[in-house]
């Protein structure tokens, strides 16, 4: 007789990672690879952060944590808020957390129940939908577009019936990096406010941009849930750290759950997070970086033939779209990394119903890597 196996984790499977399967393939068999498809900066912890580490290994235990995190990596973040946007967060409302997917599974745990409806931007990171329905939450998918600069609007959720428990916004948002303005994140805030809507505001790439900063949502008000990272501005992805602002009714519920689920984030991680802070002139270099390679893209892909781009205004991602090429962007982008040695993501990943024509490019690599890859492209197009 056939064992029971849970229909959660019948569920699609993060097509990015497979991209990044094939390419490691490729390069087990001997060909080179442009890495343009995985959503990670190129470059390793700064310094400070792996000083920091090795410090602690010295002199820490390394057990276990309390759950919501070490004070000193709290302490921490809430100076973080006040130094880069003038805003005070009570300690006791910051949790650390086991990267910014662990906050994402707490937040979703805490704020809603099963059957409950959170809406979210397609285009948009697949994992959000993913992890609700791993819970039992119901997604629902705002068809977004340059109208909206790729962004969620009152509008759009004025137009849902029935109407929603939660929306989630990401600001630079992955693959687009479009970004919320102040304006129309208090739009958003207040219209959530008014009607109930549990808001979650994704904000990992948050000192990744060319242009005005990114704007908090805690910057509103209290009542939203905000996720942060140390994967993409810091350059931890592997350290699994992240962070959540949580308000005041949901400090308790988000705390035992992650007693529970994750006893606490990794304790190396949260010792040596503490110094990232201070490493401004190190990552901001990083940025720097992407700015060029931004730039290079941003002029290179239009000669190749694709000038439908989203704007770039933050994170280190360029959305294109490749529908005169291609109504198959899977297809396409395994023709590219066969052909060229490109890897480069379908958009398929990020918006099931359109996605098919269009694909993302990430530009957190090395500059000459981002350089010899639109060249390829262009010659491989032509």
């Amino acid at each position: 007789m056939a064992l029971k196996v849970s229909r959660r984790g019948h569920l699609p499977p993060f097509i990015v990672m497979d991209v990044m399967s094939a390419a490691a393939e490729r390069e087990a068999a001997g060909a080179g690879v442009l890495h343009l498809e995985v959503g990670q900066p190129g470059t390793p912890a700064p310094a400070g952060v792996i000083a920091a580490a090795k410090a602690a290994l010295d002199r820490e235990r390394l057990g276990y944590t309390v759950a919501r995190g070490i004070p000193a990596l709290r302490d921490r973040i809430v100076a973080h808020y006040e130094e880069t946007y003038g805003i005070a967060v009570p300690p006791e409302r910051l949790v650390a957390t086991t990267g910014s997917s662990g906050g994402f599974l707490l937040a979703f745990l805490a704020a809603f129940d099963p059957g409950d409806r959170v809406a979210l931007a397609a285009p948009g990171y697949p994992c959000y939908r993913n992890i609700l329905r791993a819970c039992d939450i119901v997604p629902v998918e705002l068809p977004v577009g340059p109208e909206t600069r790729f962004q969620p609007s009152p509008d759009l959720l004025e137009s849902l019936d029935p109407p929603v428990d939660g929306l989630i916004v990401a600001s630079p948002a992955n693959p687009t990096g479009t970004m919320l303005g102040a304006a129309e994140m208090t739009a958003l805030t207040g219209y959530c406010r008014d009607r109930g809507i549990r808001l979650i505001s994704d904000e990992i790439y948050h000192g990744i941009t060319y242009g005005p900063p990114a704007v908090t949502a805690l910057a509103s008000g209290s009542e939203a849930i905000v996720i942060n990272s140390f994967s993409k501005y810091y350059s931890m992805t592997g350290w699994r750290l992240g962070w959540m602002v949580v308000p005041g009714e949901l400090v308790r519920p988000v705390e035992c759950l992650a007693q529970n689920l994750f006893i606490s984030p990794p304790t190396l991680s949260q010792h040596a997070g503490v110094a990232a802070f201070d490493c401004r002139a190190e990552l901001d270099a990083n940025v720097a970086r992407y700015a060029e390679n931004r730039r290079i893209l941003l002029d290179g892909l239009p000669r190749a033939g694709l000038d439908r781009l989203a704007p770039a205004d933050g994170a280190f991602y360029i959305y294109a779209e490749i529908d005169h090429l291609t109504d198959d962007s899977q297809g396409f982008c395994r023709r590219l990394l066969a052909e060229t040695g490109i890897a480069a993501t379908p958009g398929i990943d990020f918006d099931p119903a359109r996605g098919h024509r269009t694909m993302r490019f990430s530009f957190a690599g090395a500059t000459p890597e981002i350089a010899e890859a639109t060249s390829r492209l262009t010659r491989w197009l032509r």
